[in-house]
């Protein structure tokens, strides 16, 4: 239906898009992640029109990502700098936005304001920090320590400090850092595919283009934008064979979020030496990455406390797999009266984490030729099986089976993947209620009906054309 509806180009998707992220952006203002001060009751009328339009707005965004997405296909696909001009358009109402479809953005700043001050950001929760910054923070992670690596806590305490805890300046500050790390992933793909036999602009479409992206490294601000950058620009730097540089950015990568790591071995694989003297290459690499270690966490003056912050605690209601089987587990035992209750769900985290080291395994070695593609199916594979997962965790490895992929089902099957994540957050990031559940379905089919009139008009002319 949508690709009969309109005569495609990207000007018109260029439109449609900026309708949908408009509506996103307008609705956000009082039905998205906002500051304490500013929440509405879900019940008042300014935050059910909030919903209804948000959603309004995600369907339109999607359709004209499904449009756009036939011309990548078609006979005269659109370049890619045409694409990445269709990004900026799309992307630019959500910059003043509110954030939305998480709170993440107010726990980073609490986190930097925290470093900020020398206080153990590792050890403590934001609840330490105290104020109306740590307020912010939703009430799960008040008393959590930070998860992330030191360099992006360096970033965030720099922001801290430049914005001296003004809400507003951090909130703006940390979505021009989500902004550069997909400026980065953008100017990484072509370059990547490129190098894969893929196409490029078929890569911006799925890798930068998709709503994924827009919701949550933009309008969420998310630093998995930064780490997805550095990693992407890591594996650009290892293609030019620079491979000391490119193991020094997935470096700092993997010093922002912890799964980039595993881009050390597609540096490894990349590296020019790698067929002649894999040893050296091992051991350059290896070095690169502990010198980058030590001179960044000395920088940040964070400690070593991110080794321990692996473990962080996930939520008791995490939709991970391995949540959902533990919990099922847990309840059946609970109800046979079994003593290993308790166990289920760390043994069912054990097990994905042995599950997902095998399927590491056997994924380098069956693509050890096509590191790029398996590299992101060893990110898509941590994201599915570990024990916690959100929406934009699938960004991981979308973000590099887009430039790697090798045929156009593996493509489609991304792409469907993405447009349903798109649908399963609020977008104030708060757990799902049927009231609420109804009127994001009504803000939908709102955009469904807009979209099926436009239908209608197109094929107007036609018939009659027809008659005359």
């Amino acid at each position: 239906m949508l690709t009969k509806a309109f005569p495609i180009d990207p000007r018109r998707c260029q439109v449609l898009g900026l309708a949908g992220t408009a509506s996103l952006a307008l609705g956000g203002e009082t039905a998205g992640a906002l500051p304490a001060r500013e929440l509405l009751a879900p019940s008042s009328v300014h935050a059910v029109l909030g919903l209804v339009g948000v959603y309004f707005g995600l369907v339109l965004l999607t359709a004209a990502w499904i449009l756009l997405g036939t011309l990548v296909r078609g006979a005269d696909p659109p370049t890619p700098r045409a694409l990445v001009l269709v990004l900026v358009v799309w992307a630019a109402p959500l910059l003043i936005a509110p954030p939305l479809f998480s709170r993440d953005v107010y726990s980073y700043l609490a986190q930097g304001a925290m470093v900020d001050a020398h206080l153990d950001v590792y050890a403590h929760g934001p609840a330490r920090l105290g104020g109306p910054l740590a307020d912010e923070v939703a009430p799960l992670w008040r008393n959590t320590g930070a998860p992330y690596g030191p360099v992006f806590l360096a970033v965030a305490a720099a922001l801290s400090g430049l914005t001296r805890g003004a809400l507003s300046a951090g909130l703006l500050g940390m979505r021009c850092v989500a902004l550069a790390g997909v400026a980065l992933m953008t100017a990484a793909l072509p370059r990547l595919a490129r190098h894969s036999g893929a196409d490029p602009a078929a890569a911006l479409w799925l890798g930068a283009l998709n709503p994924l992206v827009l919701l949550h490294l933009v309008a969420g601000a998310h630093n998995d934008a930064i780490m997805l950058g550095l990693l992407g620009a890591g594996l650009v730097a290892a293609l030019g064979r620079r491979p000391v540089l490119g193991a020094v950015l997935v470096t700092l990568a993997a010093l922002v979020k912890a799964p980039a790591a595993l881009g050390l071995v597609a540096i490894v694989a990349l590296s020019p030496r790698a067929g002649r003297r894999p040893v050296l290459t091992v051991l350059g690499t290896g070095a690169a990455a502990a010198a980058t270690t030590v001179v960044a966490t000395a920088v940040a003056g964070t400690g070593y406390g991110w080794t321990a912050a692996l473990d962080t605690p996930v939520s008791a209601h995490n939709w991970a797999l391995t949540s959902l089987l533990g919990r099922a587990t847990r309840a059946l035992l609970e109800g046979l009266g079994s003593d290993l209750a308790p166990w289920a769900v760390p043994v069912w985290h054990a097990l994905g984490l042995a599950v997902t080291a095998v399927a590491l395994g056997v994924i380098w070695w069956r693509l050890r030729r096509r590191p790029v593609y398996a590299l992101g199916l060893s990110l898509a594979t941590v994201a599915a099986l570990g024990p916690a997962i959100r929406p934009w965790y699938a960004l991981w490895g979308l973000f590099l089976i887009a430039a790697a992929a090798p045929d156009t089902l593996i493509r489609r099957r991304t792409a469907a993947v993405a447009g349903a994540l798109a649908l399963a957050v609020l977008p104030d990031g708060g757990p799902a209620d049927t009231g609420r559940l109804v009127l994001a379905v009504c803000g939908g089919a709102l955009a469904v009906v807009v979209l099926w009139q436009a239908h209608l008009a197109a094929q107007a002319p036609t018939a009659l054309g027809r008659t005359a």
